[in-house]
C-alpha cells in the first residue's frame, strides 16, 4: 500500500483526469503534484509550488486535465497549469472569508464555496464571478454535479442541501431542502446518478431521491462511530467513506451491507477520498501528515466474480423449483383423482410442500432472500386452495 509521506497536514487531494498524477494542497498554502505506476502505485515527485502562504484548503481539476484550481484561507483563488505548476491566474480577494471547497463544473464554468455559506460561480475567460449565491449560512463543506439537470447540489454545515440550475441567471437556488438537524460533510452520487448519498456529522448517511425531489431524504443509514467527513463511489452501489476515527469503511447501498474496512489512517481523522480515473486506486489525505493510495480493483473482481456465480445458481434453483411445482402440481392431481377419501394422500401432500419449502429455503441465502417472498407466497397459496 504506497503511502507518501509529506512534512505538513494535506487538507485535499485531486486526480488528474487522463494521466497518472495526483495533486494535493497542504497547511503551508503549497501544492505538490506526484506522478504514479498504474500497476504498483510507486510515486515520484513532479512538482511543487506555494502560490499562498496561508492554508490551501480546496482543489478542483479541469474536465480537460490542463488546469488546477486551488482556493484556501486567505480567500484568493488561483488557477495553475497542472503540467508545472505554473500560475495562469489569481484572483485575490475572491471571497472575503477562507475558500473551503473549490469545484469544476465543466470548462467555462467553476464554482466555490467559502465559510459563511457563499457560493460564486466564475468563467475562467471573465475577471469577476458571474453570479453568487447567499442560501446557506454556514460554511461549504461539498459539491456534486448532475449533468442530465444541469444541477448543481451543494452540502454545508448548517444542514440543508440547495440545487442550483447552472443555466438559470438569477442568483436564487432552484431548491433548498429542509433542515437536516445536523452538519451535511460529503454528497456523492449512486445508482447512475438516481440517487445520492450525504454524510453528516452525527455518523449517518442520508439517501435522497432525485424523483422525489430534494425537500428531504428518504432513507438513513446509521452505523458511523464518528462524522463522515469524505464520500466517494466505487460503483454504482458501492461506497467508500472516510471518517473522523481515520477508518475507510467500503459499504453497499440499497440494499445496505457493510463490506468491511479496507484502509486506516490509525486515529488521525480523514479529510478526504478520492478513485482515479480507471477505478484503482483510492487516494486519501488526513491529520497524519499523510497521503495513502490503496488499491480497490481487487474488490471489485471479487464482488463481480460473487455476483456472476450467485446470478447463475440463483437461475438453477429457480429452474429446479418450477420443475418441482409442476411435478407436485401433476402429482396431487393425480391423488384427487384415483385416491380413496380415507387414503393417506394429505399426509403426503403435506410433506412434499414441507419438502418443497426447505428447497427454496436451502436454494438461496443473504441478499437473495430479499427477491423470495412472493414466490413462497404464490406456492403456499397454491397449495391452500387444494
Amino acid at each position: 500500500m504506497p503511502d507518501i509521506k509529506l512534512r505538513n497536514q494535506p487538507f485535499d487531494l485531486a486526480f488528474h483526469p487522463t494521466e497518472s498524477v495526483i495533486f494535493s494542497s497542504l497547511l503551508t498554502g503549497e501544492v505538490k503534484a506526484w506522478r504514479y505506476d498504474d500497476d504498483d502505485g510507486s510515486t515520484s515527485s513532479s512538482w511543487s509550488v506555494r502560490p499562498s502562504k496561508r492554508t490551501a484548503r480546496a482543489l478542483a481539476v479541469e474536465e480537460s486535465g490542463k488546469n488546477i484550481w486551488m482556493g484556501g484561507k486567505s480567500g484568493t483563488l488561483f488557477q495553475m497549469t497542472t503540467e508545472m505548476g505554473t500560475i495562469v491566474r489569481e484572483q485575490d480577494k475572491a471571497h472575503d472569508v477562507p475558500i473551503n471547497r473549490v469545484f469544476c463544473v465543466n470548462e467555462n464554468l467553476v464554482a466555490s464555496g467559502d465559510d459563511d455559506g457563499i457560493i460564486k460561480f466564475w468563467d475562467p475567460r471573465k475577471p469577476d464571478p458571474i453570479r453568487e449565491y447567499n442560501q446557506h449560512f454556514d460554511y461549504i463543506s461539498d459539491f456534486t454535479y448532475f449533468e442530465d439537470k444541469r444541477q448543481l447540489v451543494s452540502t454545508s454545515g448548517d444542514g440543508h442541501l440547495s440545487v442550483i440550475d447552472i443555466r438559470s441567471n438569477k442568483n436564487q437556488p432552484l431548491t433548498v431542502s429542509a433542515d437536516q438537524e445536523d452538519e451535511l460533510l460529503s454528497i456523492v452520487q449512486v445508482k447512475g446518478g438516481q440517487k445520492a448519498i450525504v454524510g453528516s456529522g452525527l455518523g449517518i448517511l442520508s439517501i435522497w431521491n432525485r424523483k422525489l425531489g430534494w425537500g428531504d431524504s428518504v432513507d438513513r443509514i446509521p452505523g458511523h462511530p464518528a462524522s463522515i467527513d469524505a464520500i466517494v463511489s466505487l460503483t454504482p452501489d458501492i461506497i467508500a467513506t472516510g471518517s473522523e476515527d481515520g477508518m475507510i469503511r467500503v459499504l453497499q447501498v440499497l440494499p445496505h451491507k457493510f463490506l468491511g474496512v479496507i484502509a486506516s489512517h490509525e486515529e488521525y481523522p480523514i479529510e478526504r477520498i478520492k478513485l482515479d480515473r480507471n477505478s484503482k486506486w483510492l487516494g486519501s489525505v488526513s491529520h497524519d501528515e499523510c497521503l495513502k493510495l490503496t488499491d480497490v480493483s481487487d474488490l471489485f473482481e471479487d464482488s463481480d466474480g460473487e455476483g456472476e456465480g450467485e446470478g447463475e445458481e440463483e437461475d438453477d434453483e429457480e429452474m429446479e423449483q418450477d420443475e418441482n411445482e409442476e411435478e407436485d402440481e401433476n402429482e396431487n392431481e393425480e391423488v384427487d383423482e384415483e385416491a380413496d377419501p380415507d387414503s393417506d394422500s394429505d399426509e403426503d401432500m403435506e410433506v412434499e410442500v414441507e419438502k418443497n419449502k426447505k428447497k427454496k429455503k436451502k436454494g438461496k441465502g443473504g441478499l437473495g432472500d430479499l427477491g423470495r417472498g412472493g414466490q413462497e407466497q404464490e406456492t403456499t397459496d397454491f397449495f391452500a386452495d387444494l
